[in-house]
């Protein structure tokens, strides 16, 4: 064969797996990018500006779209974006309005405007999780079982690359800029160059499946009518505590807490009844889906359970090593930001290599043991303080991008406090995403895992304004403790489920995927 040949034709399974990957490698530093401009770095950009703690654990809410993100999922799974296909389509323009919306918020001030500003992060948020919901459904679907595990490898290590970017390296940009706002506008141009790849340079997956036929104006209604069932919960929760003598406006925290739990605890069921009662079709059929598989209850109790500690060590980290520490945002940003993410992908690179010699249910009791006692470092922290075990001496260096123009000390028990952390959070987001992918239905991919991964963000979320005020309350070591004790349902449970765990497969399918 002649050596021109041999050049112009690449092995096909190998050309077509490294284009999997990389796709799955776009997607996950997409996915990774927003995350965290509505977190970690969020809430460094509202400690900066002298926002008290309590409130910066409310702003943790703006993030609740991520734990309902399956009431709209059904919409992405039954409709499809003219010419990209149905997943490309949905990627494309979620990512292209999260760079609009992160370059509006970018001109905002969380005390000059705070109701314009959380208005933009919850924005960014629904925004975001939507795109999250199209990269779970494609990497699912786009996936062949045995690709999985280290699909789900790459897959975190390109969202804690993102994290590094927005969480770490914003950290540095903004004490070096002296300017959050900049921060922001660089990260919407990133996140415009995500939408322009996503237009261009996906692959697509089969098309012998069409999305499920059903009445669009129906499917339409019935959204509709869980948007009301969701503003009737709201309503009706709080008038109920008004009725009993409650005032929304009190200036006690936790009285603040009970309405915003009380109002999501009701918006939910009553967004599900309205939905099921006006024929929500792909939504219904989706969730029956699901349910019908043995050990379906169980498994969303494991999910929300499993890293719950690791949520409530992590929900004020920033806060606690800012204001409560007295270290400097370039601290945080190199030591928990840039180094610990980077531990992080370390950790998934490690969790991905043990998977292929364990199994799913070894793999999540060994990860959930090591998440569960790493947290016992941010107590040691808060107990020992600052300079506890003297300083590592971080080089110089200059990516370009950002640069260290001195050697700098940071402190060595807080770099071994983020190294076991992050380690361990990322040998267990391995075990964790490789779980969601083996309980999906690739007829409903979309819906199945945008509910799985809304049940994983539940403690993620909803924990924040409870750490706020607990950690005012009761102290830093007393907090981190309750985080360990909080950690131990979830590795009950797993051990609870050990036999259905082992039995998990590969997901159930009716066929190939459209794009």
């Amino acid at each position: 064969m002649p050596a021109r040949h041999l050049l112009s034709v690449p092995p096909r399974p190998a050309l077509a797996r490294a284009w999997r990957l990389s796709a799955i490698l776009v997607l996950g530093f997409a996915s990774g990018l927003p995350l965290a401009l509505t977190g970690q770095a969020m809430q460094a950009w509202l400690t900066v500006d002298g926002v008290d703690l309590a409130t910066i654990g409310f702003f943790g809410l703006v993030g609740v779209p991520y734990t309902f993100k399956f009431l709209w999922a059904p919409l992405m799974d039954r409709f499809e974006p003219p010419w990209l296909g149905r997943r490309r389509g949905w990627l494309a323009l979620t990512q292209l309005a999260l760079a609009v919306l992160l370059w509006w918020m970018a001109s905002l001030s969380p005390t000059a405007t705070p109701g314009l500003f959380a208005a933009a992060a919850v924005a960014i948020a629904f925004l975001s999780a939507s795109q999250d919901v199209v990269v779970d459904a494609y990497r699912t679907d786009l996936l062949p079982e045995a690709e999985r595990g280290l699909g789900a490898s790459v897959h975190v290590f390109a969202y804690r690359l993102a994290m590094i970017l927005s969480g770490g390296i914003a950290l540095i940009w903004a004490g070096q800029w002296a300017s959050w706002p900049r921060v922001y506008e660089t990260m919407a141009l990133i996140m415009a160059a995500c939408a322009v790849v996503s237009l261009l340079a996906l692959p697509r997956v089969s098309a012998a499946l069409k999305p499920l036929a059903s009445d669009p104006r129906r499917e339409l209604l019935g959204f509709a009518a869980m948007l009301a069932g969701v503003a009737a919960g709201y309503w009706i929760a709080r008038q109920a505590l008004i009725l009993i003598g409650l005032d929304p406006n009190d200036a006690n925290r936790w009285i603040q807490l009970l309405f915003v739990m009380a109002e999501i605890a009701l918006a939910l069921p009553l967004a599900g009844w309205a939905a099921r009662r006006a024929g929500f079709e792909t939504l219904n059929r989706s969730l029956s889906s699901y349910f019908a598989q043995q050990g379906a209850a169980a498994f969303l109790a494991l999910i929300i359970l499993y890293k719950l500690g690791d949520a409530f060590a992590g929900s004020l980290t920033t806060p606690f090593l800012i204001k409560g520490m007295g270290f400097s945002q370039e601290e945080v940003g190199i030591a928990n930001k840039v180094i610990g993410i980077w531990l992080t992908i370390l950790g998934a690179f490690i969790g991905g290599l043990i998977m292929t010699r364990l199994a799913l249910y070894r793999s999540l009791l060994l990860f959930g043991v090591l998440q569960l006692v790493s947290n016992f470092g941010f107590y040691l922290l808060a107990e020992l303080g600052k300079g506890a075990w003297g300083a590592v001496m971080v080089p110089a260096f200059d990516w370009g991008f950002v640069a260290l123009d001195a050697p700098a000390a940071l402190d060595g028990l807080l770099l071994t406090v983020i190294a076991g952390e992050n380690i361990s959070g990322g040998m267990g987001t391995v075990a964790f995403v490789a779980l969601l992918m083996g309980l999906c239905n690739q007829r409903f991919t979309a819906t199945h895992y945008a509910m799985l991964s809304a049940f994983a963000a539940v403690g993620r979320i909803y924990v924040s304004p409870l750490s706020g005020v607990l950690s005012q309350s009761i102290g830093w070591p007393a907090f981190f403790i309750f985080s360990i004790v909080v950690a131990v349902p979830g590795v009950v449970m797993v051990w609870w489920l050990r036999d259905a765990l082992a039995r998990l497969g590969r997901p159930q399918t009716d066929g190939a995927v459209d794009d």
